[in-house]
């Protein structure tokens, strides 16, 4: 409120500031190239879309989107404080209680809108928690990249050279490589969980603050609006004197002592599930925990199955990819050259490197191999959405 007092003076933080400190200012707030146009957005927007791992293209959009979000939010706040501005002043050459009410009405429309502006830096904090997830896709994408080309390789021999010693080699290749996708999918799932719950809980932990005060300045706006008096008068007929100036400035300053006491605990509504969606809820809620709690008490309580023993280290059975290749010489007279050249890559983040690579010496690869062996041979989990089959009619 700081018409009311001074533009100089800096403002002490507010009780709900003081609770959770507010955010670093939004990225989108400097740094424009193409201004606050539609241009700008569209481009960003389709921009994000056409470029990258295929994994991360949509969220990529996503984010690209939202940040077109908060440069509007942005526009919007900027233009509210202007059109405060301007309200006091058409007010001002009026009658002395429209000049007076025209100016507090100005200065509630002004706290909206660095209401609004605040919100933009706490909206750009849930922005950067899923732009975190869209990296995490980045840095999978390798790996499934990976899986897909020795694949392809493998089929692409068994047609053209069924007797082929690299089949062999390739095949190797093929279960490290599905052992490193089970890894980095299952961390992508881990975070992609963690991420979204923490992104959109302080998402909606902003917009309802922001909502809040927004409805606080609304009811305190309508006081104000009480003070004017609107009976008809007669032409040539005066007006009686407006003696309302320590009213409106005790409104105002109600309002201001509101928004500044407001925490999360004092907020008024609330939103209360019916009977069936808090059952449903709290029955979801039970299954997690049961399963965050007590999944090494089955094997206690007789349930589950003991897969202790499904992962034996494979230090004797593995034999070398030169092993295989002399072994088919021998016994087909087959001449293999085909030499595979692995270069160590830079280990990126999340325990992958460049190539996709699991970081992790050949006890953890062996480990990997023999929990991984069974899903390619038929006997591991179907991954990805499952189809029902298509019946004739």
């Amino acid at each position: 409120m700081h018409r009311t007092y001074s533009m100089r003076s800096t403002r002490a933080p507010t009780a709900s500031q003081i609770q959770n400190p507010p955010p670093p200012p939004s990225s989108t707030k400097s740094g424009r190239l193409f201004g606050r146009g539609g241009f700008g957005h569209a481009l960003r927007r389709n921009a994000a879309g056409a470029f990258g791992p295929d994994l991360a293209k949509k969220l990529s959009q996503l984010v690209k989107m939202e940040k077109n979000v908060m440069r509007s939010l942005e526009l919007v706040a900027k233009e509210r404080m202007e059109v405060a501005h301007q309200l006091s002043q058409w007010g001002e050459a009026g009658d002395e209680d429209v000049s007076d009410i025209t100016d507090k009405l100005g200065v509630l429309l002004y706290e909206i809108g660095e209401l609004e502006d605040q919100y933009v830096d706490r909206y750009d904090q849930y922005r950067v928690t899923m732009k975190s997830i869209r990296n995490i896709e980045a840095s999978v994408q390798p790996s499934r990249d990976r899986k897909q080309k020795i694949t392809d390789q493998i089929a692409q021999l068994k047609y053209k050279e069924p007797n082929s010693p690299k089949i062999v080699v390739l095949e190797q290749e093929l279960v490290r490589a599905e052992a490193e996708s089970l890894v980095a999918e299952a961390q992508l799932s881990n975070i992609t969980r963690e991420k979204v719950k923490a992104a959109y809980a302080y998402q909606f932990d902003a917009l309802r603050e922001h909502s809040e005060k927004v409805a606080i300045i609304a009811g305190y706006g309508k006081h104000l609006l009480e003070l004017i008096d609107d009976t008809p008068v007669t032409p040539g007929e005066t007006r009686p004197a407006y003696d309302g100036y320590e009213a409106s400035k005790a409104i105002i300053q109600d309002c201001e002592d509101a928004l500044t006491n407001w925490v999360t605990q004092n907020a008024a509504v609330s939103s209360k599930l019916s009977t069936r969606s808090r059952t449903l809820s709290q029955r979801r809620r039970n299954n997690i925990k049961a399963r965050s709690e007590g999944g090494g008490q089955h094997l206690i309580q007789g349930q589950g199955h003991d897969l202790s023993a499904q992962d034996q280290p494979l230090h004797d059975a593995w034999v070398s990819a030169g092993h295989h290749q002399h072994q088919h010489q021998h016994e087909y007279g087959v001449d293999g050259d085909e030499e595979e050249d692995e270069d160590d890559e830079e280990v990126g983040e999340h325990g992958l490197n460049e190539k996709g690579h699991l970081v992790g010496g050949d006890d953890e690869l062996s480990h990997s191999v023999a929990g991984t062996d069974a899903s390619l041979n038929g006997g591991g989990e179907h991954r990805g959405r499952n189809h029902d089959p298509v019946v004739a009619a």
